[in-house]
């Protein structure tokens, strides 16, 4: 884990300003520092704020490339795919669900409460269909995008999944009492 390394960019790599969301280019040769690694991305501390970098740009923090959780299974479908046909587990979209996180909190979304339900339903033309609600710990996140893009994508990973359509809302509004033990656990808020 490189978690609290102070790194230089090895080249221009493109991050989400956390919380706002806002595209920028953080230039080839910046100090950055990784504040949190999880789900496939990266926080980084750069200039007096916070940054995402995908794990796919990982090389220019020195690292190595790589493919997250299902995503990186040989085999798994692609977005220009026939359907696939047969059951899907639904205990592994709540396993790739835990490798969701918001990038200021290092808590999965899962035990952080953010997940309202999450069900298979069978096309007609014989996929299968996965609907996510969803909310967000405050409703002007600005990163709130790029979480819901995530579970998205981590979703669709699963095999036999089709289609995933993930609603966001904010009622009921999301407060700390929806957290798992564990989660509350791990950030002191007992």
């Amino acid at each position: 884990m490189s978690v609290g390394k102070m790194i230089t960019t090895t080249r221009d790599v493109d991050a989400i300003l956390i919380p706002l969301g806002t595209p920028v280019t953080i230039p080839a040769g910046a100090q950055v520092r990784i504040t949190q690694e999880l789900g496939g991305s990266y926080t980084v501390s750069v200039n007096s704020n916070l940054a995402r970098i995908e794990g796919k740009d990982a090389d220019a923090l020195g690292l190595a490339a790589e493919q997250t959780g299902a995503v990186a299974e040989a085999g798994k479908q692609t977005d220009d795919r026939p359907a696939a046909y047969g059951p899907v587990d639904e205990q592994e979209i709540w396993n790739v669900l835990k490798t969701c996180y918001d990038p200021e909190i290092p808590v999965n979304i899962v035990d952080l409460g953010l997940i309202y339900d999450c069900h298979v339903v069978d096309t007609d033309d014989g996929g299968n269909h996965v609907e996510i609600v969803m909310t967000l710990t405050a409703p002007g996140c600005g990163m709130g995008p790029f979480i819901v893009d995530d579970v998205r994508q981590k979703v669709l990973s699963v095999a036999n999944v089709t289609d995933v359509h993930v609603e966001l809302v904010f009622d009921p509004v999301w407060d700390r009492s929806m957290m798992s033990d564990e989660a509350r656990l791990q950030l002191g808020m007992f």
